[in-house]
């Protein structure tokens, strides 16, 4: 039987390089990510860059990590404060639909097309009014 030739402890073992190799590849992945996404590096240093990390990714990715770790965090933090800016700019723009003059006027039209009840009508007025 080829399953009574396994141990628990070999299962373990396994897991255990499986999550390693995990973890390797999203370090990869991640340092890569960030190398493209820096416009401050000439296209010539990231090319060095994938080389190094192609021929000795292990050396590759400790050096880039100590070199140019503390420049990993701060642009993804700028990325992410950008990223936050931009919707809080689109759901402001969505959510500006006008004067509360306005909102009322449409609201109005939609009652009296029959759209909606003097309920919702209500219930749109006073939120355009608050």
């Amino acid at each position: 039987m080829l399953l009574a030739d396994i141990s628990f402890g070999q299962i373990i073992l396994s897991m255990i390089w499986f999550f390693f190799l995990f973890i390797w590849i999203m370090i990869l992945f991640q340092v890569l990510i960030d190398l493209f996404r820096d416009h401050s590096e000439s296209g010539a240093m990231k090319a060095l860059w994938v080389v190094f990390i192609l021929f000795l990714p292990f050396l590759a990715i400790f050096v880039y990590l100590i070199a140019r770790g503390k420049g990993m965090a701060e642009r993804n933090a700028k990325l992410q404060q950008k990223s936050q800016a931009d919707f809080d700019s689109y759901v402001q723009s969505v959510a500006a639909t006008g004067s509360p003059t306005d909102q009322i006027a449409k609201a109005k039209e939609l009652l009296d097309a029959g759209t909606i009840d003097q309920g919702e009508f209500d219930a749109l007025k006073a939120k355009a009014l608050a």
